[in-house]
C-alpha cells in the first residue's frame, strides 16, 4: 500500500523538496477522485494485522514540518477532505527554535517551520503528527546512545505538546540501519517510516514510503499510488531498468 511522502508546498522555493501549491492542488484533486486516502493509523493497523484494507488506497505524509504546510497545504487538504500526517523535527519546537540547517539547497530567505500554535491548530483540524527526530541528523552517523537520546527527546517533546503518545517516526533522509532501527524501538517508537531508493529490509521499523517530487505529474502520481509501484521501485532490477531507459534516450550517431 503506497504511503506518499511530501516535504514543502511552496510557491517560491525551487527545490527538489518543494512542490508548488497549484501542482499539489491538482494532485489532491486527482487523488480524491481516483484513490481512497486513509489515515496513517489505519496503515499501522494494517501492518499490525488488525484490519484488512482494499486495493486502491493511499496515505499522505509530510516530512520536516515547514510552515508552508500551514499556509498552503492545509487549506487544500481540507478542501478535498484528505487525511495527512506531518513528521516534525522536534527541535524546531524547542525554546530558541534552531534554524533549518539540514537543507542542501536553501532559498535566499530563511526557511520557516511550524510553531506550536500552528501544530495545535492543525491537530484540531484532524492532522496527525509523528517525529522526524530531534535535530534532523543522519541517524546512521550517530553513536548508538546519541541516536537513542535524540529520538527519545523528540518523542517526549512532541508528547508534551500534543498531550498524547507519539509512536511514529520518519527517519531523516530515509536513512536507517539495524542499529538505528533498534534505537527507534528502544526510544519508544512502535513504527518507523523510510524513503527507499532500492532494496531494503522491511518491518514495523522499516515501513517504505514513496517520495513525491516537483517533476512528478499526474501520470507519475498514478504510478506511484498503484499497488505494484513499491515492489518495482525497490526491486534489485530497478537500477538496471533505469539504466536501460537512459540508454534508450541517448542519440546514437549513425
Amino acid at each position: 500500500m503506497p504511503v506518499l511522502c511530501y516535504h514543502a508546498i511552496d510557491p517560491a522555493w525551487r527545490s527538489p523538496l518543494a512542490i508548488s501549491p497549484d501542482a499539489f492542488a491538482r494532485q489532491c484533486a486527482w487523488i480524491s477522485r481516483h484513490r481512497r486516502v486513509v489515515s496513517l493509523s489505519e496503515v499501522v493497523d494494517r501492518v499490525n494485522g488488525a484490519v484488512r484494507l482494499p486495493r486502491g488506497i493511499t496515505a499522505l505524509t509530510f516530512d520536516d514540518g515547514f510552515d508552508t504546510l500551514y499556509t498552503h497545504a492545509m487549506p487544500i487538504l481540507r478542501e478535498h477532505g484528505l487525511a495527512a500526517t506531518v513528521f516534525l523535527v522536534a527541535g524546531t519546537l524547542a525554546t530558541g527554535r534552531p534554524a533549518v540547517d539540514w537543507v542542501d539547497d536553501p532559498p535566499p530567505q530563511p526557511l520557516g517551520t511550524l510553531n506550536r500554535s500552528q501544530v495545535l491548530e492543525m491537530r484540531e483540524a484532524g492532522i496527525t503528527f509523528g517525529s522526524h527526530s530531534f535535530a534532523h541528523h543522519d541517524l546512521t552517523l550517530l553513536g548508538e546512545d546519541e541516536c537513542e537520546r535524540d529520538l527519545r527527546e523528540s518523542r517526549e517533546l512532541l508528547e508534551d505538546l500534543l498531550g498524547h503518545p507519539v509512536r511514529w517516526l520518519a527517519y531523516p533522509r530515509g536513512r536507517h540501519n539495524e542499529r538505528v532501527r533498534g534505537a527507534a524501538s528502544r526510544a519508544g517508537f512502535t513504527h518507523a517510516f523510510t524513503l527507499p531508493t532500492g532494496p531494503e529490509p522491511r518491518g514495523a521499523h522499516a515501513l517504505p514510503r514513496v517520495g513525491i517530487w516537483p517533476k512528478d505529474g499526474i501520470n507519475a502520481l498514478r504510478a506511484k499510488t498503484s499497488d505494484w509501484y513499491l515492489g518495482v521501485r525497490t526491486s534489485r532490477m530497478f537500477p538496471l531498468a533505469a539504466a536501460v531507459r537512459h540508454l534508450g534516450r541517448l542519440r546514437v550517431p549513425a
